[in-house]
């Protein structure tokens, strides 16, 4: 029974030490990017009432949610997307705001993940809601964050592939295809299954062009100029102001000198159904999945009451301290690497002692010296915690006794030396 105490559940892990630390180094890492933009912070429940995430608003699958009930009996659940809580927040704190609002968050989000896909089910994300702006630089400046902000995290290889569901949509709209046979043909070309899609499209009484351009979209992916032939596949209004919305956004992202990092593919969709424009997700080396995940949402806000365009990303940060390990790619985090152990008689000595190095911004650890104990079981302790220096001050508080655990050597300094 001790042992079961011991275990987490499947899908959730603990994380301690230098592992934590880093973790909560890469996170401000990248608030500092979007502080630096200009985006305010902003925190939402854990959890919410079921209806804020329904499938009816486009986000995680009813049977993926962890739900369960308040004392009213009122369906709850834990935060599985952090969208649609800001966007509620957005509608309820900023109404009647016209203008842009920029936020940004660090939060985690649980999502009942089936075991086989070996997935965590709490995951930490970081991100940002840029709310209020439909146009393609607003776009563009979340990409451009999303290349910062991996960047400054210490990523050199990044990749964002970006896509336009309305060249999706506009298609869909013109074949009059049911919610059925639309939801088929969305799995058959996010996976690109070719001959899946050629299977359901030919099947549908459409015309010859429409059909060849749903069975070109798996393909439409690569360079710019690939995504632009896609203009001589259909005479669709919808689809071809999708295709030049890339093209500015690429113009803007060209002025951000970060226009190399991205590559484009309208055959690009998503299981959050709540995406009306532009889509994207960013993948490294090291990762078996991408690590960023965001796009335009314009309609979300307007079922919480507030009829505003938006557009956002979020980062598994899970996925991208995954990257940064197996790349080799090295964080300095601040360490603690000093002990001060002291006699009881030396106490206020030590205290002073420690004050002078944390006030010069340097990490120590106050010991008193169990009797019981000598000082190569505090030197053996002081090894299992990864640290270099024990410091000792014994009954007298005169001198400093340094012992340098990874040389080997032992020093005598007066504690006047420190205590000037």
């Amino acid at each position: 029974m001790t042992n079961k105490l011991l275990h987490t559940p499947d899908g959730v892990r603990d994380i301690y030490g230098a592992e934590c630390t880093r973790k909560t180094v890469i996170q401000d890492k990248m608030l500092k990017v979007f502080h630096l933009c200009g985006y305010q912070d902003i925190e939402t429940p854990t959890f919410e009432f079921f209806d804020i995430f329904s499938e009816a608003r486009g986000s995680v699958k009813s049977r993926e949610m962890f739900k369960f009930f308040d004392r009213d009996n009122r369906t709850l659940v834990l935060r599985p997307d952090e969208t649609p809580a800001i966007a509620r927040c957005a509608a309820k704190y900023f109404l009647n705001e016209d203008m842009p609002i920029r936020l940004c968050y660090m939060e985690r989000t649980f999502i009942n993940h089936s075991s086989y896909q070996g997935r965590l089910k709490e995951a930490s994300q970081t991100g940002v809601e840029l709310i209020g702006d439909d146009s393609a630089d607003s776009d563009a400046e979340v990409l451009a964050m999303v290349i910062w902000a991996l960047r400054n995290a210490g990523l050199n290889e990044i990749k964002v592939e970006l896509g336009e569901v309305d060249f999706f949509k506009g298609l869909l709209e013109e074949a009059g295809m049911d919610g059925i046979q639309e939801e088929s043909l969305r799995e058959l070309i996010e996976n690109k299954n070719y001959i899946g899609v050629e299977e359901l499209v030919m099947a549908q009484s459409i015309s010859e062009e429409l059909k060849q351009a749903f069975l070109k979209l798996p393909e439409l992916f690569g360079s710019l100029d690939q995504i632009r032939e896609a203009k001589s596949l259909t005479k669709n209004q919808r689809a071809l102001r999708a295709i030049e919305r890339l093209e500015e956004v690429n113009r803007i992202l060209s002025i951000y000198g970060l226009a190399d990092y991205v590559s484009y593919d309208l055959g690009m969709l998503s299981q959050y159904q709540y995406y009306t424009g532009i889509i994207f997700k960013a993948y490294t080396s090291g990762s078996g999945d991408y690590i960023v995940n965001g796009g335009r949402y314009d309609n979300l806000l307007e079922q919480f009451g507030k009829d505003s365009p938006a557009v956002g990303f979020g980062i598994s940060v899970d996925n991208l301290l995954l990257a940064l390990s197996r790349q080799n790619i090295k964080t300095e985090i601040p360490v603690t690497n000093t002990m001060i152990l002291y006699e009881q008689v030396s106490r206020e000595k030590a205290i002073l002692l420690a004050e002078h190095f944390r006030s010069s911004g340097v990490a120590v650890q106050l010991q008193l010296k169990d009797s019981s104990r000598s000082m190569e079981d505090y030197e053996a302790y002081a090894r299992r915690r990864e640290l270099m220096n024990l410091l000792y001050l014994d009954e007298r508080g005169i001198s400093v006794s340094i012992h340098n655990l990874s040389m080997g050597r032992i020093d005598e300094i007066p504690l006047s030396e420190y205590l000037k």
